[in-house]
């Protein structure tokens, strides 16, 4: 009889999207990405290809180690130990993001010191989600999965509330609340923004010791002296046999486009509200609540539809909204709604805007959740970090698809808003691979 997780070891597992959705809400979407293209560089254009150059660099390192890893792991056993070195790497990472002052002469370390964390934390989910099947039966993990989203997302929720409310401080100086930021920090050195990167890395620290002390992990294997060579033949044999598992390899694939596309959206979300809309750091930061608390939401929502339709619906119909948001996106500026003049001191596209905030933290959690629980119908159970790895290949093989087609539009047209247009087409091939895949994988056969 398969022994699952206990409900305390459940949420221990849970407890890594509490712990790492404020990296994602704070530092990668809402806070510090606006920040550093507005006020570090001062250049919005200039920020944004920067921003995007450093994530190509990130996705490509992530893309070539991951299925490596994750094979290895599999011939080794415990991925407990893996998890504490990226853990280590995000919390190092992310408090060097403190250094990041406004107009810095050389941006090299603070965006080195980015790059750790975000390969720290994409490395550290992948040996999480692969945790995932040990969790409850198959029927369950679809709730799980979007228990577990939804659960991050309500900690970037609470932790969005603390940098607007005590630390984040506008262009006149003060929080949301209309006082300095706490701890007597310089607003005039932006020491509030700043100090995003320090209290992300000290919430994952705290929040993660409930997944070191509740979650089993899974037993060591008798560790040969070649595992390293034999971790790597695994995954050259699980790569020549894609083409024979076409349902798992159009996974692979279609999850690779629409993934990254979203990815393009979260990251450059912020910092195109600043360059289009002209929002401040506040306005970006109540876009993310709205975003995050409708993440939480439709998270749960989904998982309980995956439990009941399966995933591969719940990924199509948030697909489509997404590409919808997108468009609605880059037909809207100050001086446009849905490509209608509309007047210059309009508050239309603020709200439009909001609106669609909303859409992509409730169609993102809901994509998100049910993309892992697809992944573990169609992967082989015995090498269920190898395929998370793989899972993490093609969402970075392609990684810099997103921020490269982004800088090259944004380049080309000289423009923020027809820089989002590739997201659109990402989407749609997405969409188009989705076909092939069976919603219970090459087992089905």
């Amino acid at each position: 009889m398969v022994q699952y997780a206990s409900k305390k070891g459940v949420w221990g597992w849970m407890s890594f999207d509490w712990a790492s959705q404020p990296f994602h809400t704070l530092l990668v979407t809402f806070i510090f990405a606006p920040y550093f293209t507005s006020a570090v560089i001062g250049d919005n254009v200039a920020g944004q290809e920067a921003w995007a150059g450093m994530l190509t660099i990130t996705g490509i390192f992530i893309a070539v180690l991951a299925p490596m890893l994750g094979s290895i792991a599999d011939r080794s056993g415990p991925r407990k130990p893996w998890i504490l070195v990226f853990s280590v790497m995000v919390t190092l990472g992310s408090f060097g993001l403190w250094w990041a002052v406004p107009d810095m002469s050389s941006i090299t370390l603070i965006l080195i010191s980015f790059g750790i964390a975000l390969i720290g934390v994409e490395f550290a989910a992948i040996f999480i989600n692969a945790m995932l099947p040990e969790l409850g039966p198959k029927e369950n993990l679809g709730r799980i999965s979007g228990s577990g989203w939804a659960f991050g997302y309500w900690g970037g929720v609470l932790a969005l509330f603390l940098m607007l409310l005590l630390l984040a401080e506008n262009d006149a100086g003060v929080t949301l609340l209309g006082s300095a930021p706490m701890f007597g920090l310089d607003p005039e050195m932006r020491e509030g923004t700043r100090s995003v990167g320090p209290l992300s890395a000290i919430w994952y620290v705290v929040f993660m010791l409930p997944f070191f002390l509740w979650t089993p992990d899974v037993k060591k294997k008798p560790l040969q002296k070649d595992f390293l060579s034999k971790g790597f033949t695994d995954l050259i044999t699980t790569l020549k046999s894609l083409p024979g598992q076409t349902s798992f390899s159009a996974y692979l694939l279609s999850s690779m486009f629409y993934r990254d596309a979203l990815n393009g959206l979260f990251q450059f979300g912020g910092i195109y509200a600043i360059g289009v809309l002209g929002w401040s750091i506040t306005q970006i930061g109540v876009f993310g609540i709205i975003a995050a608390i409708t993440g939480a939401i439709f998270a749960w929502v989904g998982g309980h539809a995956d439990n009941r339709f399966g995933p591969k619906p719940v990924i199509i119909f948030c697909a489509v909204a997404l590409i919808l948001v997108v468009t609605a996106i880059v037909s809207t500026s100050r001086e446009m709604l849905f490509f209608m003049p509309i007047a210059a001191d309009s508050t239309a596209p603020d709200t439009l805007f909001y609106i669609c905030g909303a859409i992509i933290g409730g169609a993102g959690g809901a994509i998100q959740a049910a993309s892992r629980t697809m992944l573990v119908r169609q992967a082989n159970p015995e090498r269920m970090t190898e395929a998370f790895g793989l899972y993490a290949l093609s969402g970075k093989a392609t990684a810099f698809l997103a921020p490269a087609t982004i800088l090259m539009a944004t380049s080309m047209t000289d423009s923020q808003r027809l820089g989002m247009v590739p997201l659109i087409g990402l989407f749609v091939i997405g969409l188009i691979l989705l076909i092939w895949v069976k919603p219970e994988g090459t087992r089905a056969d």
